[in-house]
C-alpha cells in the first residue's frame, strides 16, 4: 500500500483514457454491482478482523499510518490488545516488546502517491529503496521535473519497471505543476473523497487502486483498497461472487465493509495473502510462506481453502 509494501498493480501503469477512468473512480461511490450479495456481513467482517488480528498481530508496516487515526486503538494501547503488535514472523510470542520509536515527520499526499507507484510489481524492500534512492538524487520534487528522464530511472532502477514507472512519475510531476502551478497534493485534505478520485485519476497510470491506498494511507479516509491478495482471499471466502472482478470487488467491499473496520481488516488481509499459502494460487511462490503451525484462520469461514 505505497508505503512499503508489494502490492501487484500492472494493469495501472498501462496508458489510459484520462476522462474514461475519472468517470469510472468518480462515479465508484453511487454503485453497487453486487446489490443482492449479502456477504460480507458487519458481524462476519468483524470476526475475520479478530481471528487474524489474533493470528498475526496487527502489521508493523502499517502501525504508522494507524497511528494517524484516533479513532482507532493505538499501539500505545498495548496492554490492553497485545495483538496490535506485529508477530508476523511466523512466531507466537507470549510477550511482544515494542521500542518507542522517534516521531516520524508526516508524509506528504505526493511522497505517498510516488511511494505507491515504486511498489506496484515489486517487493517491499526493492520500492522502500527505489524511494530513497529517488529522494536522495533528487531533495525536490522540482529537482526531479527538471531532470532528465534517464537519471530519473537510475535512481528508481532497484524497484523494477524503471522507465515505466519514471514516465508515470514525471507526467504526475508536469501535470500538477501545469494545474496548480505547484507541486504539492495536500489540497487534497480538503475534498470530498468522490473529488479526491476524480482528481488522481486523471493522472495517467494512476488506477483505481492507487487512488485508494492514498486515500486510506495518506488521506485517513475509509477507503477498502484491492489488490491481488484482498481480491484472491475475497473470491475463495465467498466475499463476492465468482464472475467478480477486482473493480467490482472493490465497489463491492467498500459499500458492505464497516467504515470502522476497513483499514485494521485491509491491512491483515493483505498482509495474510501474503504469508499464507493456502489462501492463495500462486502456492509456489517463494515469497508466500507457512504461518506458525500451518493452520489457517480462514479455514473457518470457507471450504474452499481446506
Amino acid at each position: 500500500m505505497q508505503t512499503g509494501h508489494k502490492r501487484k498493480q500492472q494493469h495501472e501503469l498501462k496508458p489510459r483514457t484520462n476522462k474514461k477512468s475519472a468517470e469510472t473512480i468518480s462515479n465508484i461511490k453511487e454503485e453497487e454491482p453486487f446489490p443482492t450479495h449479502a456477504r460480507p456481513t458487519p458481524e462476519e467482517c468483524r470476526a475475520i478482523r479478530d481471528s487474524l488480528l489474533a493470528f498475526h498481530g496487527f502489521p508493523q508496516e502499517f502501525a504508522k499510518y494507524r497511528k494517524q487515526r484516533p479513532y482507532l486503538i493505538t499501539l500505545q494501547d498495548k496492554e490492553e490488545s497485545p495483538h496490535l503488535i506485529n508477530n508476523c514472523d511466523g512466531k507466537n510470542d507470549n510477550v511482544v516488546k515494542v521500542e518507542e520509536e522517534e516521531e516520524e515527520e508526516e508524509e506528504s499526499v505526493l511522497d505517498g502517491l510516488v511511494k505507491t507507484v515504486l511498489s506496484q510489481n515489486t517487493t517491499e524492500v526493492n520500492s522502500q529503496r527505489a524511494f530513497l534512492n529517488l529522494k536522495s538524487a533528487f531533495p525536490t520534487w522540482e529537482n526531479v521535473l527538471a531532470a532528465e528522464s534517464k537519471f530519473i530511472e537510475d535512481a528508481i532502477r532497484c524497484g523494477g519497471l524503471a522507465p515505466t514507472k519514471a514516465a508515470c512519475i514525471r507526467n504526475i510531476l508536469s501535470s500538477l505543476m501545469e494545474k496548480k502551478g505547484r507541486l504539492c497534493l495536500e489540497y487534497l485534505r480538503d475534498l470530498p473523497v468522490a473529488e479526491i478520485k476524480a482528481e488522481l485519476s486523471h493522472f495517467k497510470g494512476i488506477g483505481p487502486k492507487t487512488v485508494a491506498c492514498v486515500l486510506m494511507f495518506n488521506l485517513q479516509k475509509d477507503d477498502f483498497p484491492v489488490d491481488t491478495h484482498v481480491f484472491e482471499i475475497a473470491k475463495a471466502i465467498g466475499w463476492v461472487p465468482p464472475v467478480a472482478d477486482r473493480n467490482k470487488t472493490y465497489l463491492h467491499l467498500n459499500h458492505r465493509i464497516p467504515k470502522e473496520l476497513k483499514f485494521d481488516l485491509n491491512c491483515l488481509l493483505y498482509t495474510h495473502g501474503k504469508l499464507c499459502r493456502k489462501c492463495t494460487k500462486k502456492s509456489g511462490s517463494q515469497q508466500r510462506k507457512e504461518t506458525h503451525d500451518d493452520s489457517c484462520p480462514l479455514l473457518n469461514y470457507c471450504v474452499k481453502l481446506s
